[in-house]
């Protein structure tokens, strides 16, 4: 079965690769970006976000069968806010009436392993509470180097908050996340080139198994999650991280039911 998907964030890193794995299974890409792309939109603004639900109803024929909210970014906290939470959000809700016309409905959006790390809660909270302005003011007063673990956190929670509710699983879209750990990509690039850094972040993110991933084992956990057979699945952040989350917190996670 030939599926239509749509990818954000499809020029380089993890976006690319899903659009291989896609591409190499026969399915359909529809892939976004802010350069070398068929549609190029900038998921920072509003008018962005307009021109990737219009282009995209138009490109896709009225019907998609996923959508891979996966564009993000680390280039300025104000960025984090506009592209990591709120991009991706209004790309799985505008989207959404197009995913409706799907027989086997997906939605994975790129969250982090950093959602382990510190945070700040005000942001994730005006995050949550669709304060796209109150959370730039946030991030931009003394919070610059948690805004990208923050907004991530964000939306990892808002994927547990909003795939449960009828509009997501109720209208029989599954609505999932992916968590990678440090993933070598060009984005990090030039963190990887700095052996203090390389440190640092092995440290903060333990990959037992394996070591760092490359994009293309991220792509396989997308390419699963958003197929038609894998089903029952819904509101999971799904860590791709080498052990990284089991080593960080340990084997008891399940607290009683809030």
């Amino acid at each position: 079965m030939v599926r239509t998907y749509v990818v954000t964030g499809s020029a380089s890193g993890i976006g690319r690769a899903t659009c291989e794995r896609l591409e190499a299974d026969g399915h359909r890409v529809i892939d976004v970006d802010l350069h070398d792309a068929t549609i190029v939109a900038d998921l920072a603004k509003p008018a962005g976000r307009r021109t990737l639900v219009e282009e995209v109803t138009v490109a896709s024929g009225g019907v998609v069968d996923a959508v891979i909210a996966n564009a993000g970014t680390q280039a300025s906290p104000e960025l984090c806010v506009r592209v990591n939470h709120f991009g991706a959000v209004a790309t799985a809700e505008g989207l959404r009436p197009l995913l409706a016309e799907s027989a086997a409905p997906r939605v994975v959006v790129t969250a982090s392993s950093s959602v382990l790390n510190g945070h700040t809660p005000e942001l994730v909270d005006a995050c949550l509470a669709g304060e796209e302005e109150r959370a730039v003011a946030i991030a931009l007063v003394g919070h610059e180097l948690l805004a990208y673990p923050s907004t991530k956190r964000a939306l990892a929670r808002w994927v547990r908050r909003e795939a449960v509710r009828p509009e997501w699983a109720g209208a029989g879209i599954a609505l999932n996340a992916v968590a990678p750990g440090i993933v070598e990509t060009p984005l990090l690039a030039p963190l990887l080139g700095d052996p203090a850094m390389v440190e640092l972040m092995d440290a903060a993110v333990p990959m037992p198994l394996g070591g760092r991933c490359q994009p293309e084992h991220v792509a396989e956990v997308i390419a699963f999650l958003a197929a038609p057979t894998t089903e029952r699945i819904a509101g999971q952040v799904l860590f791709v991280d080498g052990g990284a989350d089991a080593v960080l917190r340990g084997d008891d996670v399940w607290g009683p039911p809030v």
